[in-house]
């Protein structure tokens, strides 16, 4: 667990980072959380619902892809989500600051921080 709360620390230190998590899209349960903004159970639930209705979409389109990232943008924060290649039932969940970040900086950080996780 270590490993997973030094990564969403480390994931947070973006330009304009609020909020991080990694979420097990199965259940929607949080498995590790930093920052703060807003309550990660709920948009960890939330999000799910998101990576799942993408999901069941790709595969009524008979697509053979994965997910990169998805990005949610609101009028005032950046929403990533990002599964992990090692095991996309999981994914990553930052939130930005939108005046204050770097969205493609941002994007790079987080495919970073999903090579650490280890299970």
């Amino acid at each position: 667990m270590s490993n997973i709360t030094e990564s969403l620390n480390e994931l947070i230190t973006v330009d304009g980072g609020m909020a991080a998590a990694l979420v097990d899209s199965e259940s929607g349960l949080l498995l590790g959380a930093a920052g703060s903004g807003l309550d990660l159970e709920i948009a960890s639930a939330g999000n799910t619902e998101v990576v799942r209705a993408k999901l069941r979409t790709m595969k009524s389109l008979g697509l053979d892809d994965s997910i990169d990232d998805i990005l949610v943008t609101l009028s005032t924060q950046y929403h990533i989500i990002r599964p992990l290649a090692s095991n996309p039932a999981v994914f990553l969940y930052l939130v930005l600051n939108r005046a204050k970040s770097n969205l493609a900086l941002a994007r790079l950080k987080a495919k970073e921080t999903e090579g650490k996780i280890q299970f």
